[in-house]
């Protein structure tokens, strides 16, 4: 099946395309996304998906996707204000390095972490499908490694020693949030949808 993913991060794109076999997710080709009004994960996404049905008027599947870091010690933050955390268009380095400076002097439970990733998925006709991910763990008190995007050279998964941007996009692909989330969905669609 056909889905457009409403959303600019290319990186996003390529995630779902190898986590969702059977789909070509390519990224909406717009020159402006709305602006991201709501207070959960799933309400950006579900927005973002109602966007995107607009802009193709139906012809494809659209998946919206929100996801972030929430952090104890910060009270849940960035969380869905883990793109622009450290302003409006600034760097996946920026981001991180705003977090890494509000952690400084912060240790044990107060660094634990985890990622969340809501996906909504509208059909042509409008159904609404959804999936849910999390991935838990801690902050790590420096970047490390160079795979992945995002919070990834700071984010440590439970279970593990080395930050995701080590573990590698191979193993994000196995054991990521948005793995997690992109599993879900699928479930969900196939359960509703009869095989072709």
């Amino acid at each position: 099946m056909r889905a457009t993913l409403v959303s600019k991060n290319r990186h996003k794109a390529k995630e779902l395309a190898v986590l969702m076999p059977g789909w070509t997710v390519e990224p909406i080709d717009v020159a402006e996304l709305p602006e991201e009004t709501g207070e959960t994960f799933y309400e950006n996404a579900r927005a973002k998906a109602a966007f995107g049905r607009e802009v193709d008027g139906g012809e494809t599947w659209t998946i919206g996707e929100d996801s972030g870091v929430e952090v104890d010690g910060l009270d849940g933050r960035p969380g869905i204000r883990s793109a622009r955390y450290a302003g409006q268009d600034v760097t996946d380095e920026e981001n991180v390095t705003k977090l890494l400076a509000e952690l400084a002097g912060v240790a044990g439970p107060g660094r634990r972490a985890r990622y969340v990733s809501e996906l909504v998925c509208l059909s042509p006709t409008g159904e609404e499908f959804r999936g849910s991910g999390t991935l838990e763990g801690r902050i790590g008190g420096e970047r490390r490694g160079s795979e992945g995007f995002g919070y990834d050279p700071v984010f440590i998964p439970d279970g593990e020693e080395r930050t995701v941007a080590e573990l590698g996009d191979a193993w994000k692909a196995r054991r990521s949030h948005r793995a997690a989330a992109a599993a879900a969905l699928l479930k969900a669609v196939g359960s509703a949808v009869p095989a072709r």
